[in-house]
């Protein structure tokens, strides 16, 4: 049978990256004690006030059919955040909604490039960023982080990889999975890269609320002579840990939203109400549970320094937000796959491969901060324990 091409194109890029999270689950399922620190998920439940409006809505009757768009509540709650956010006035016809960031970074990029385009992405990556791409038929261009920059990706990096074929750089600030935070000087050298080639930029920015004390989060969108030709998206999954709501947006050019908004009809012809009402409430005001999130996950990011910094050569990344830490185990190993196959197997930790998240990470680990403070202290005496005898064993 003949099949679409796009299958072939994302042949590889699913389930494939998630292997020892998918093995950790099914040793768990068997009664297998598993530490997993694999995937980013909040570690608190949904605020029970946003679950209640919600509840509320839905037998209000809100639950009928929405348009392309999004709910007018939801557009002008967005449109009043980013005006305050960013300085400038942001209006409802610049805001598109979507299920949650994924879909969002989906639509956008259709609306963006085609087969013959390049995007410019950052090496190391979030998971499904290959994927995306890929389904457009766009060809993406691994732009590498340095962890000697902190995993910042540099303009003049950017810069050697512009061809003319070359129709977005796509960024994600603050970054998964090193955890990276652009700041504004950053933005403003890769936004002359991109009027000087007349590039689109794309920014996640889905971790905007959870940016450690002593750093500032900075967005394109903070430039106003790059208004036209930024975009950003972001949902309510990380800030709110609501990520079952699927609740996300992009806000760029008015333009862009008007020429994206059939694709948007044709794919979904809008999300739920009820789930709009309480994401427009969950935006009016500071998340009740981020700030926790961001102390909790600063704190036990130390203690995996503290833990594994120069345990058999091991070296952590800092991260300055989000919810992960890298280790790098090149000391030990030159398969990061391996080693965190072998580390679930024989000890129970389960770890995410960075080579799932680009070939830059080839031999390092992520490790999710979600997980209470004596687990990840536990799963780091693990850690170090196996790095030391990995070592001694001479694997390669």
């Amino acid at each position: 049978m003949r099949y679409a091409a796009i299958t072939e194109r994302l042949a590889g890029l699913g389930g494939a990256k998630w292997a020892v999270h998918a093995k950790a689950r099914a040793m768990k399922a068997d009664g297998a004690k598993v530490i997993e620190l694999t995937i980013g998920e909040p570690d608190v439940a949904t605020p029970p006030e946003l679950m209640a409006i919600a509840a509320k809505a839905m037998l209000a009757g809100r639950t009928g059919y929405s348009n392309g768009q999004g709910e007018p509540g939801l557009l002008a709650a967005l449109a009043t955040r980013y005006s305050a956010r960013r300085g400038r006035t942001i209006s409802p016809d610049q805001i598109m909604c979507f299920p949650g960031t994924q879909t969002t970074l989906y639509a956008v990029l259709m609306g963006l490039v085609g087969p013959g385009d390049e995007v410019l992405l950052g090496d190391p990556m979030y998971a499904t960023y290959e994927g995306l791409i890929a389904a457009t038929g766009a060809k993406m261009v691994p732009v590498p982080l340095l962890a000697t920059a902190g995993f910042r990706i540099r303009a003049e990096d950017i810069a050697d990889r512009i061809t003319p074929q070359t129709r977005v750089i796509f960024l994600n600030s603050p970054h998964n999975p090193t955890g990276a935070v652009l700041t504004r000087d950053d933005f403003a050298a890769i936004g002359a890269l991109a009027k000087r080639h007349d590039l689109w930029i794309l920014c996640d920015e889905v971790y905007e609320d959870l940016v450690f004390d002593g750093v500032s989060f900075a967005s394109p969108l903070d430039l106003p002579d790059l208004a036209d030709r930024v975009i950003v998206a972001s949902s309510i999954s990380k800030s709110h840990a609501a990520p079952g709501f699927r609740s996300g947006w992009c806000v760029g050019p008015a333009a862009f939203i008007e020429r994206l908004l059939p694709l948007s009809e044709t794919m979904l012809f809008g999300n739920q109400p009820f789930i709009a009402d309480m994401t427009a409430q969950a935006i009016a005001t500071d998340s009740p549970v981020a700030a926790g999130m961001v102390a909790r996950f600063a704190r036990r990011a130390a203690l995996v320094e503290a833990r594994l910094d120069g345990v058999a050569g091991l070296r952590v990344h800092r991260p300055d937000a989000g919810m992960f830490a890298l280790v790098d185990v090149a000391a030990v190993t030159a398969d990061g796959e391996a080693f965190a196959m072998a580390l679930l197997e024989r000890t129970g930790v389960a770890v995410m491969p960075g080579a799932s998240f680009g070939a830059a990470l080839r031999t390092w680990l992520r490790l999710s901060l979600t997980q209470p403070d004596a687990v990840i202290e536990e799963a780091c005496g693990r850690i170090a324990a196996f790095a030391t005898e990995y070592k001694a064993e001479g694997r390669a």
